[in-house]
């Protein structure tokens, strides 16, 4: 049976670790396979239209792509329109949405706010109305710890309050959240999973894709390999006077593939229940995706320098702004609901992201 999933922003960097997930590892429910026929929509604001060609070497299977820009709300019904009419066979739907494609870089929307709600909001505010309009019942939000803020107590929990919003990022991601939430409301027949990671970091196990940003990146990871590849001459710690064990910020590094897993998990999750009619699971069910360990940036650099045998070229700066001073998960909703377990440490996260540079980015 043939279910279509669609996945907006497919091409970028969680996007095609997911499709590459979904399309790799079939789940075996009540018998029969339940492998779903993955249709990406990216407009390649901030990534490459070559990773559809890589998302085929490495899964032998085809993957629609069109290039879209969400905010333009009548081609994107157009898609919708024209998968539902697709195919002659009876039982072929849209199943599920996973809702990744967004501007995530923290700087650059304390740089651009209006850019970023703009392009964050109004995408999502069209896809949810496509959703409804076409029955999609299964909706996944691609959200963010970012929610959080500055928290007082750690771990934070799904249920730690929103603290204030540290940048215009974290606050398309706090309303988006409200959105869906009050959004769910008018259209019983639909449920929804937001899941809330720390910071992805690294690559596919084959280094076939990985982070590879049209625009230069500010998350830590890719700075750092680009760094140890001579892309960069030197990068910059941003803050080392933060009441940390060692002054530099602290996070909760989450291997991509792993966060790639708890959507293929939580689409299933979604479709069994709604299948099963199960009363017990709430139309809006939040889960942090994290390892549970909080690491500083400075232990993350040395984490790369000893894999890579590679001395990194940084130098202390100036605290950013936008930027939270420590936070990692309480993942225990995710593990004992969804069955996701973790299965990537530190080293194993910088290690895969150093191949992805040198054996993809030509170094």
């Amino acid at each position: 049976m043939q279910k279509k999933v669609i996945i907006t922003g497919g091409c970028g960097y969680i996007g095609s670790h997911t499709v590459v997930e979904c399309l790799e590892n079939y789940t075996k429910k009540n018998g029969y396979e339940q492998d779903y026929q993955i249709i990406s929509i990216d407009n390649h604001l901030n990534s490459s239209s070559s990773v559809i060609e890589n998302i085929k070497k490495l899964t032998g299977r085809e993957v629609k792509n069109y290039d879209i820009d969400l905010c333009d709300y009548d081609k994107t019904k157009e898609v919708f329109e024209k998968e539902v009419n697709s195919s002659s066979e009876s039982d072929s739907e849209i199943i599920g949405i996973i809702h990744f494609a967004a501007l995530k870089s923290v700087p650059d929307s304390v740089a651009d706010p209006v850019f970023y709600y703009q392009n964050n909001l109004n995408s999502l505010l069209n896809i949810l109305k496509l959703s409804k309009e076409y029955k999609v019942e299964n909706f996944i939000f691609s959200s963010s710890c970012s929610v959080y803020g500055n928290v007082e107590k750690l771990p934070v929990s799904e249920t730690t309050p929103f603290g204030a919003a540290e940048s215009p990022y974290a606050y398309t991601k706090q309303v988006g959240e409200r959105m869906i939430i009050d959004f769910a409301k008018t259209s019983e027949h639909q449920k929804f999973v937001l899941l809330r990671y720390f910071n992805p970091v690294g690559a596919h196990i084959s280094a076939q894709i990985g982070e590879d940003p049209k625009n230069p990146p500010t998350s830590l990871v890719p700075i750092i390999t680009l760094t140890a590849a001579g892309k960069r001459d030197k990068m910059h710690v941003h803050g080392s006077d933060y009441n940390t064990r060692d002054g530099s910020c602290i996070r909760d590094y989450i291997h991509v593939s792993d966060i790639a897993e708890a959507h293929r998990l939580a689409i299933d999750f979604l479709v069994e229940n709604n299948q099963n009619d199960n009363k017990e699971v709430n139309q809006v069910e939040i889960f942090n995706l994290g390892t549970g360990n909080g690491v500083t940036v400075l232990e993350a650099i040395k984490a790369f320098e000893k894999v890579s045998n590679k001395k990194l070229n940084y130098k202390l700066g100036e605290r950013r702004e936008g930027d939270v001073v420590e936070i990692y998960a309480d993942n225990e909703k995710a593990k004992t609901v969804l069955g996701w377990i973790p299965k990537y440490g530190i080293e194993e996260m910088m290690r895969s992201a150093w191949k992805w540079q040198k054996n993809v980015l030509g170094n």
